[in-house]
């Protein structure tokens, strides 16, 4: 089987070192038929962009959001970074516009099967799907007029939402068709189940699992080896990989499931 490349993007307040790390034993999993490249968002948060977030959310602290181990004061690689900056409305998406540069620029030399994304990176990934379904909505992402890189062939969104911004609904409404996969935790307490339904009404050729925990990207073994057969087949006939979800999910179309730990 010939080798698949997957762009990862990471949660707000991570970067692309912290999510690889995070990420160890899965990407052990996957051995060499797929090839995980992590990216690093554009922009380093200051100490007033967590102020904003917490403020908005007192439980959106590092640790919460995966990213315990960020810090300005020591190694650059674990500064914490975001795709774009959030105001308290929650109504801006500031700094998209370098994110969707840095990934045209990504994209421009190289051939991708998909991308992964956690939280923040969940709905970048979303966007950057979506933009590449109709890269015209956003001129600067053309490179000399042709978008720079096909359509994907499928999407994985962890703890996903639909950012709000003028640029964000040109991208993504009234919907996107790229296949995704979207991983939601019961007990999220960072992206609510009311807030990741706004990304999963959007999105027109989806599958929904839910794991028991909370704000992460699940790791134990039927997880790992659930989203490495994903990955390596999107179009496959699998197994969930934990319990079902506590109502019908958002496809309408329930998946079969099978016994295990899903946390």
């Amino acid at each position: 089987m010939a080798t698949r490349k997957v762009l990862m993007l990471h949660g707000y307040a991570q970067s692309g070192t912290i999510f690889r790390k995070r990420m160890g034993a899965f990407r052990k999993a996957c051995g060499k038929e797929l090839d995980l490249v992590f990216v690093d968002a554009p922009h380093v948060l200051t100490p007033v962009d967590m102020a904003v977030l917490t403020s908005q959310s007192p439980e959106s602290s590092l640790d919460n959001l995966g990213a315990a181990e960020a810090t300005t004061e020591t190694d650059p690689a674990l500064a914490p970074r975001g795709w774009w900056r959030v105001n308290e409305e929650r109504t801006q998406t500031n700094g998209l516009e370098e994110s969707l540069a840095v990934l045209r620029d990504l994209l421009a030399k190289d051939r991708y099967d998909g991308v992964f994304g956690f939280s923040q990176g969940a709905a970048m990934a979303a966007l950057l799907a979506a933009l590449l379904e109709k890269p015209a909505v956003h001129p600067p992402f053309l490179v000399n007029g042709e978008p720079p890189h096909p359509p994907l062939q499928f999407c994985v969104a962890v703890a996903g939402f639909q950012p709000n911004s003028p640029l964000c609904d040109a991208i993504l409404l009234p919907s996107y068709s790229t296949r995704t996969l979207h991983i939601l935790g019961k007990t999220d307490v960072i992206v609510v189940e009311e807030r990741s339904k706004t990304l999963l009404d959007i999105s027109s050729n989806k599958r929904v699992e839910y794991h028991d925990g909370g704000h992460f990207v699940p790791s134990k073994a039927p997880w790992r080896n659930f989203m490495r057969s994903y990955l390596r087949d999107p179009a496959g006939d699998l197994l969930s990989p934990g319990p079902a979800a506590p109502s019908q999910d958002a496809s309408g179309a329930s998946t079969p499931t099978t016994s295990g730990s899903a946390s």
